[in-house]
Protein backbone atom coordinates (compact mmCIF):
# COMPACT_ATOMS: atom_id res chain seq x y z
CA UNK A 1 0.00 0.00 0.00
CA UNK A 2 1.54 3.57 -0.80
CA UNK A 3 2.03 6.21 1.33
CA UNK A 4 -0.35 8.47 0.40
CA UNK A 5 -3.07 5.78 0.00
CA UNK A 6 -2.33 4.84 3.87
CA UNK A 7 -2.15 8.52 5.06
CA UNK A 8 -5.91 9.23 3.54
CA UNK A 9 -7.27 5.73 5.16
CA UNK A 10 -5.72 6.42 8.07
CA UNK A 11 -7.28 10.45 7.89
CA UNK A 12 -10.47 8.86 6.93
CA UNK A 13 -10.60 6.71 9.92
CA UNK A 14 -10.11 9.22 12.78
CA UNK A 15 -12.33 11.28 11.49
CA UNK A 16 -15.12 9.29 11.27
CA UNK A 17 -14.58 7.77 14.41
CA UNK A 18 -14.44 11.82 15.93
CA UNK A 19 -17.36 12.88 13.37
CA UNK A 20 -19.01 9.84 11.75
CA UNK A 21 -18.90 9.36 8.20
CA UNK A 22 -22.26 11.57 7.17
CA UNK A 23 -19.77 14.13 9.31
CA UNK A 24 -17.03 13.78 7.53
CA UNK A 25 -16.46 15.56 3.91
CA UNK A 26 -13.43 14.47 1.69
CA UNK A 27 -12.17 17.90 2.17
CA UNK A 28 -11.89 17.19 5.92
CA UNK A 29 -9.86 13.72 4.98
CA UNK A 30 -8.06 15.89 2.51
CA UNK A 31 -6.85 18.39 4.68
CA UNK A 32 -6.16 16.01 7.73
CA UNK A 33 -4.55 13.54 5.45
CA UNK A 34 -2.11 16.39 3.88
CA UNK A 35 -3.51 15.35 0.23
CA UNK A 36 -5.24 16.71 -2.81
CA UNK A 37 -8.37 16.01 -4.02
CA UNK A 38 -7.12 14.15 -6.69
CA UNK A 39 -5.00 11.89 -4.51
CA UNK A 40 -8.55 10.49 -3.38
CA UNK A 41 -10.00 10.10 -6.31
CA UNK A 42 -7.08 8.48 -7.87
CA UNK A 43 -6.95 5.55 -4.81
CA UNK A 44 -10.37 5.50 -4.19
CA UNK A 45 -12.71 6.93 -6.95
CA UNK A 46 -15.49 7.96 -4.76
CA UNK A 47 -16.37 8.59 -1.44
CA UNK A 48 -18.10 5.27 -0.95
CA UNK A 49 -15.00 3.29 -2.34
CA UNK A 50 -12.87 5.48 0.38
CA UNK A 51 -15.65 4.35 2.99
CA UNK A 52 -15.54 0.68 2.22
CA UNK A 53 -12.06 0.41 1.96
CA UNK A 54 -11.62 2.30 5.85
CA UNK A 55 -14.11 -0.15 6.98
CA UNK A 56 -12.81 -3.47 4.91
CA UNK A 57 -9.29 -2.59 6.33
CA UNK A 58 -10.48 -3.50 9.79
CA UNK A 59 -13.19 -5.89 9.32
CA UNK A 60 -11.62 -8.02 6.77
CA UNK A 61 -8.88 -9.32 9.25
CA UNK A 62 -10.93 -9.48 12.36
CA UNK A 63 -13.46 -12.22 10.56
CA UNK A 64 -10.40 -14.36 9.15
CA UNK A 65 -8.82 -14.12 12.09
CA UNK A 66 -12.83 -15.78 13.89
CA UNK A 67 -12.99 -17.85 10.96
CA UNK A 68 -9.29 -19.50 12.06
CA UNK A 69 -10.35 -19.91 15.52
CA UNK A 70 -13.88 -21.67 14.88
CA UNK A 71 -12.13 -23.97 12.40
CA UNK A 72 -9.34 -24.52 14.79
CA UNK A 73 -11.88 -25.09 17.79
CA UNK A 74 -13.95 -27.31 16.07
CA UNK A 75 -11.24 -29.37 14.05
CA UNK A 76 -12.07 -32.38 16.10
CA UNK A 77 -15.91 -31.61 17.00
CA UNK A 78 -18.42 -29.35 17.75
CA UNK A 79 -16.91 -26.20 19.50
CA UNK A 80 -17.97 -25.27 22.87
CA UNK A 81 -20.53 -22.31 23.54
CA UNK A 82 -17.30 -20.81 25.29
CA UNK A 83 -15.20 -21.22 21.97
CA UNK A 84 -17.83 -19.80 19.93
CA UNK A 85 -18.42 -16.59 21.80
CA UNK A 86 -14.39 -16.16 22.29
CA UNK A 87 -13.85 -17.02 18.57
CA UNK A 88 -16.48 -14.00 17.51
CA UNK A 89 -15.33 -11.41 20.54
CA UNK A 90 -11.93 -11.57 20.64
CA UNK A 91 -10.37 -11.01 17.49
CA UNK A 92 -12.65 -7.76 17.55
CA UNK A 93 -11.36 -6.58 20.64
CA UNK A 94 -7.67 -7.50 19.56
CA UNK A 95 -8.32 -5.17 16.66
CA UNK A 96 -9.79 -2.40 19.05
CA UNK A 97 -6.77 -2.35 21.25
CA UNK A 98 -4.11 -2.27 18.38
CA UNK A 99 -5.90 0.59 16.14
CA UNK A 100 -7.62 3.38 18.50
CA UNK A 101 -10.26 4.96 16.12
CA UNK A 102 -11.63 1.48 15.14
CA UNK A 103 -13.50 0.73 18.47
CA UNK A 104 -15.21 4.52 17.79
CA UNK A 105 -15.85 3.91 14.72
CA UNK A 106 -17.34 1.07 14.82
CA UNK A 107 -19.55 2.07 17.67
CA UNK A 108 -20.67 4.87 15.49
CA UNK A 109 -21.88 2.60 12.92
CA UNK A 110 -23.24 0.02 15.26
CA UNK A 111 -25.33 2.57 16.99
CA UNK A 112 -26.89 3.38 13.52
CA UNK A 113 -28.74 0.73 12.01
CA UNK A 114 -29.62 1.37 9.06
CA UNK A 115 -25.80 2.78 7.73
CA UNK A 116 -24.40 -0.29 10.10
CA UNK A 117 -27.13 -3.12 7.67
CA UNK A 118 -25.88 -1.19 4.88
CA UNK A 119 -22.19 -0.60 4.81
CA UNK A 120 -21.40 -3.74 7.64
CA UNK A 121 -23.56 -6.39 7.51
CA UNK A 122 -24.65 -7.07 4.13
CA UNK A 123 -20.97 -6.97 2.64
CA UNK A 124 -19.21 -8.49 5.93
CA UNK A 125 -20.92 -10.10 8.26
CA UNK A 126 -23.88 -12.00 6.71
CA UNK A 127 -21.98 -14.89 5.94
CA UNK A 128 -19.61 -14.47 9.51
CA UNK A 129 -23.07 -14.79 10.69
CA UNK A 130 -24.31 -17.94 9.36
CA UNK A 131 -21.02 -19.60 9.88
CA UNK A 132 -21.39 -18.86 12.72
CA UNK A 133 -24.95 -20.18 13.82
CA UNK A 134 -24.40 -23.08 11.80
CA UNK A 135 -21.49 -23.85 14.30
CA UNK A 136 -24.05 -22.97 17.38
CA UNK A 137 -26.82 -25.60 15.86
CA UNK A 138 -23.54 -28.49 16.31
CA UNK A 139 -22.67 -27.37 19.67
CA UNK A 140 -26.40 -26.83 20.86
CA UNK A 141 -28.33 -29.65 18.75
CA UNK A 142 -31.35 -29.39 21.13
CA UNK A 143 -31.99 -25.58 20.92
CA UNK A 144 -34.57 -24.33 18.21
CA UNK A 145 -33.20 -22.47 15.10
CA UNK A 146 -34.98 -19.39 16.20
CA UNK A 147 -33.60 -19.52 19.96
CA UNK A 148 -29.93 -20.13 18.23
CA UNK A 149 -31.08 -16.82 15.83
CA UNK A 150 -31.69 -15.26 18.95
CA UNK A 151 -28.75 -15.90 21.33
CA UNK A 152 -26.69 -14.90 18.46
CA UNK A 153 -28.08 -11.70 17.82
CA UNK A 154 -27.48 -10.98 21.90
CA UNK A 155 -24.06 -12.00 21.11
CA UNK A 156 -23.81 -9.52 18.84
CA UNK A 157 -25.56 -7.29 20.90
CA UNK A 158 -23.25 -7.41 24.02
CA UNK A 159 -20.14 -6.54 21.78
CA UNK A 160 -21.88 -3.87 20.31
CA UNK A 161 -22.53 -1.85 23.58
CA UNK A 162 -19.31 -2.62 24.33
CA UNK A 163 -17.77 -1.27 21.43
CA UNK A 164 -20.22 1.70 21.44
CA UNK A 165 -19.66 2.70 25.50
CA UNK A 166 -15.84 1.76 25.21
CA UNK A 167 -14.78 5.12 25.64
CA UNK A 168 -17.13 6.24 27.91
CA UNK A 169 -17.39 2.77 30.63
CA UNK A 170 -14.64 3.31 32.78
CA UNK A 171 -15.91 6.69 33.41
CA UNK A 172 -19.45 5.89 34.24
CA UNK A 173 -18.53 2.50 36.58
CA UNK A 174 -16.25 4.89 38.46
CA UNK A 175 -12.98 3.28 36.74
CA UNK A 176 -14.60 -0.45 37.66
CA UNK A 177 -15.17 -1.55 34.08
CA UNK A 178 -11.85 -1.01 32.11
CA UNK A 179 -11.81 -1.96 28.72
CA UNK A 180 -8.31 -1.58 27.98
CA UNK A 181 -7.41 -5.13 29.53
CA UNK A 182 -8.06 -6.90 26.55
CA UNK A 183 -7.82 -10.57 28.17
CA UNK A 184 -9.72 -9.60 31.26
CA UNK A 185 -12.36 -8.22 28.92
CA UNK A 186 -12.56 -10.59 26.58
CA UNK A 187 -13.23 -13.30 30.19
CA UNK A 188 -15.98 -11.57 31.05
CA UNK A 189 -17.82 -11.66 27.81
CA UNK A 190 -17.22 -14.57 26.94
CA UNK A 191 -18.76 -15.84 30.59
CA UNK A 192 -21.86 -14.11 30.20
CA UNK A 193 -22.53 -14.52 27.23
CA UNK A 194 -21.77 -18.24 27.30
CA UNK A 195 -24.45 -19.08 29.80
CA UNK A 196 -27.09 -17.26 27.45
CA UNK A 197 -26.26 -19.40 24.81
CA UNK A 198 -26.43 -22.27 27.17
CA UNK A 199 -29.68 -21.77 28.68
CA UNK A 200 -32.47 -23.72 28.70
CA UNK A 201 -34.73 -23.39 25.46
CA UNK A 202 -37.25 -20.72 25.26
CA UNK A 203 -40.91 -21.65 26.71
CA UNK A 204 -43.05 -20.05 23.19
CA UNK A 205 -46.51 -20.82 24.81
CA UNK A 206 -48.25 -18.63 26.68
Amino acid sequence: MTDTKSKILDAAERLFALDGIDGTSLRDITRDAGVNLAAVNYHFQSRESLISAVIARRILPVNERRIQMLDAYEANGPATPEQIAEAFLLPVLEAGAEHQNMRPMMGRMLAAPNEFLHRIFKTHLAAIGQRFLESLSRSLPDLPKQDLVWRLHFMVGVMAHVIAWSGVLSTITDGMCDVKDTNALTRRMVAFVAAGLKAPATNHEG
